[in-house]
């Protein structure tokens, strides 16, 4: 149900968005933003990541929509949905979307790396998890929008709405292949070295934070894991492809990327 949500104008006289709208409850997550200046979207290149016009390249931050068909593997379920609605958000604005960029300014793609929002200031990221058409993602450092967009994907989860009808948590001896996955199980024993933290799963699964993200974290708490129950999301390599796995050593590798990257389940 549409919820009539009156906001404060925006103080620029001709700002591009305004700020007296009907927010719905998919779109009222995330706080509104205003005095962003217009782009233009040239094409949308699937769920999460947009082309404009001045030939920049956009990485929506906080979703990881599912994959198109590429490289000889077949769509991932909701992929052109998921393209599909972010092109029908971006035809709603007339083709114009507003940037806020995040304090990592670009991608190892050379992507550029933003928020988007409407020409209302509504966060497109929140609208596309709230209705169940891509995972959350977080990555230090942080853009201020995690909590926002947990809550946005937590309610389409409950709904088992858009892809959660089908996803579901791996555990560790159902990991076949590399790429994005959530996992869930017992954590074995947790250590700390040289090459950073390490969280090594019962089954072939060790998830690490690097060095130079520990400070983001609550060491501490990532020490007293061992023994409980945690479920983790992010991308899965397959560390037998880089030279083969040492003995005593997992065959799959998680790095965490921040720490809402990872919960402790009751």
């Amino acid at each position: 149900m549409v919820k009539a949500t009156l906001l404060k104008k925006a103080s620029r006289v001709g700002a591009f968005f305004v700020s007296i709208c009907l927010v719905s409850p998919a779109q009222a997550f995330c706080p509104l933003v205003g005095d962003l200046a217009p782009q233009r979207v040239a094409r949308v290149v699937d769920g999460d990541t947009l082309r404009l016009t001045d030939g920049r390249s956009v990485r929506l931050i906080g979703i990881n929509a599912p994959e198109r068909a590429r490289d000889g593997r077949p769509a991932e379920p909701f992929a052109e949905a998921a393209r599909k609605r972010l092109q029908a958000l971006v035809a709603a604005g007339e083709g114009r979307i507003g940037l806020r960029l995040g304090r990592q300014p670009r991608d190892h793609y050379g992507r550029t790396l933003a928020h988007v929002y409407d020409r209302q200031g509504q966060n497109l990221e929140a609208q596309l998890l709230a209705e169940g058409l891509g995972y959350r993602v977080a990555f230090e450092p942080a853009t201020g929008l995690e909590r926002c967009q947990r809550e946005a994907e937590r309610a389409a989860r409950e709904e088992r709405i858009g892809l959660w009808q089908q996803a579901r948590v791996v555990g560790p001896f159902d990991l076949r292949r590399g790429g994005f996955a959530l996992v869930g199980g017992r954590v074995e024993k947790v250590q700390r070295n040289r090459g950073g933290l390490w969280i090594e799963m019962d089954g072939p699964l060790v998830l690490r934070v690097e060095p130079k993200l520990l400070r983001h974290f609550d060491a501490a708490a990532l020490q007293r894991l061992a023994g409980q129950t945690i479920e983790a999301r992010g991308w899965v390599i397959d560390r037998s492809r880089r030279g083969g796995v040492k003995p005593g050593q997992a065959r799959w590798m998680l790095s965490l990327t921040h720490e809402a990257m990872l919960e402790v389940m009751p």
